[in-house]
């Protein structure tokens, strides 16, 4: 009776793991898109470009010293874990002028890691307000052109997040201020981003093989 207790568990348990498992690809395969069509920083720096490429993207205004702490909890927390995938970048949107602050910041962050993804992309006050606006999200930036929230955006210019968080509903953004946000949910929707283009370079290999 015992021998066949366990092989019933060891015939079972597969198939529920395997189920559970097949559930979660379709449920969590994708990071739903929530805005098509973002802007491309080149329209306003030609040495950055977001096509291609997927971004964190954030805004760090004309005081870039205040975001300190934001950008350090943004490279332990993301940078530090992603940052060797090839087709994964950080790009930090400041006025044009800033770049002696962004030297300062870059190597207080590379005091850390490496800064080889950490990109600056610069513009004018016009030029940053266009590009966060055709990100049409619930987050406003403040009056010196900051936020401390960052976005996905994956290679083809869509702004990915959440369309049923827990706390927010939809979820545009990720609060680099709060360690736990981050490790709680922006890891996890990085991870997700990551695994979809994985998944998808997979089958189109697959597929030319055939």
């Amino acid at each position: 009776m015992k021998k066949k207790i366990v092989l019933g568990i060891l015939f079972i348990l597969p198939v529920v793991v395997y189920l559970f498992f097949a559930s979660g690809v379709n449920n969590f395969g994708r990071l739903p898109i929530l805005t098509e069509n973002v802007m491309d920083v080149s329209q306003m720096d030609p040495a950055r470009q977001l096509k291609g490429k997927i971004t964190v993207l954030g805004f760090f205004g004309t005081d870039i010293g205040a975001m300190q702490g934001n950008a350090f909890n943004l490279n332990q927390k993301i940078y530090k874990r992603f940052g060797e995938f090839n087709d994964f970048q950080m790009v930090m949107v400041v006025p044009k002028g800033k770049q002696e602050q962004v030297e300062e910041l870059k190597a207080e962050l590379g005091k850390l890691s490496n800064v080889d993804k950490w990109y600056f992309a610069y513009g004018s006050e016009a030029e940053i307000k266009s590009l966060f606006s055709s990100l049409d999200s619930n987050i406003e930036l403040d009056n010196q052109l900051s936020t401390p929230y960052v976005f996905i955006i994956d290679k083809d210019l869509k702004l990915r997040g959440r369309t049923d968080d827990e706390d927010e509903g939809t979820k545009y953004g990720f609060d680099t201020s709060s360690v736990a946000e981050l490790n709680n949910k922006m890891v996890d929707d990085v991870k997700i981003i990551l695994a979809e283009y994985r998944l998808a370079l997979k089958k189109n290999n697959a597929d030319r093989i055939k």
